[in-house]
């Protein structure tokens, strides 16, 4: 740990962790991102676990994902984790994702709100255990990539449909954050992607998904090489939308 506030976790790029290019994939680095924040909350109070037994949780609503390099298979890397402000819906946490030799390769932004698990409304952060929750907020690392940017999505073909599955469906019922970058990632080939770094991914959570809803990824070139996304599931003869996702390659 670096200091009270910040989270240091210690992490190697497994060999099943990585892709055809040998490097860490997009999904993967999510995950460690979600359990290094899971592991900071946690020590400080305000984990999953015990929030549970109140009947509140965490929901991911934004997260943003800059890299210039991934890690390789076998490396060593850390993700250090800090809450940078809390407001009264939500919250912002920042990640710095550093290489074996302690140099940033990458950062991440993310926003959070607190549900209540019966009403699925916002809960008041500073009615947590007395509003302790801004006694963890810090700026004394900085995270330098911008903030989660609007997303618009205006075609009306999908490029994808497909049924979620027993694989897409996390311990709350609805389909895993992480699981719809990897549907989205599955939209570029492997001689798109041999050509392409990825160098930043968005993603803005707005309605959950469920087991056998079927989901319709819409798609849509912005600049050459930048994509907008919308994933959005049926409920009846409409749609709602699910997700946005914005991504850049190099």
């Amino acid at each position: 740990m670096m200091n009270s506030k910040v989270e240091t976790t210690v992490l190697m790029a497994e060999p099943f962790h990585v892709d055809f290019s040998g490097h860490l994939t997009m999904g993967v680095l999510g995950n460690h991102l979600l359990n290094c924040a899971g592991v900071h909350a946690a020590s400080r109070g305000f984990g999953m676990a015990e929030l549970n037994e109140s009947k509140y949780t965490w929901v991911l609503s934004r997260l943003a994902i800059e890299m210039t390099e991934m890690p390789y298979q076998y490396e060593q890397f850390t993700i250090d984790t800090w809450v940078e402000s809390v407001y009264r819906l939500f919250t912002n946490r920042n990640f710095r994702i550093c290489s074996k030799d302690g140099s940033p390769i990458g950062y991440a932004r993310s926003i959070w709100a607190m549900i209540d698990m019966k009403t699925r409304k916002p809960a008041d952060l500073f009615q947590l255990h007395g509003g302790s929750i801004v006694e963890y907020c810090t700026d004394e690392l900085d995270c330098p990539i911008e903030r989660p940017g609007r997303i618009k999505v205006t075609q009306t073909e999908p490029v994808s449909v497909f049924k979620s599955k027993y694989s897409d469906i996390d311990i709350n019922g609805h389909v895993n954050s992480i699981r719809y970058i990897e549907h989205i990632m599955d939209l570029f080939s492997l001689d798109y992607l041999k050509n392409h770094a990825l160098k930043r991914f968005e993603m803005a959570y707005s309605a959950e998904s469920y087991y056998g809803d079927e989901l319709r990824i819409y798609q849509e070139e912005t600049n050459q090489d930048s994509f907008d996304l919308e994933i959005r599931r049926m409920v009846g003869e409409k749609e709602e939308v699910c997700v946005k996702s914005k991504i850049f390659f190099k």
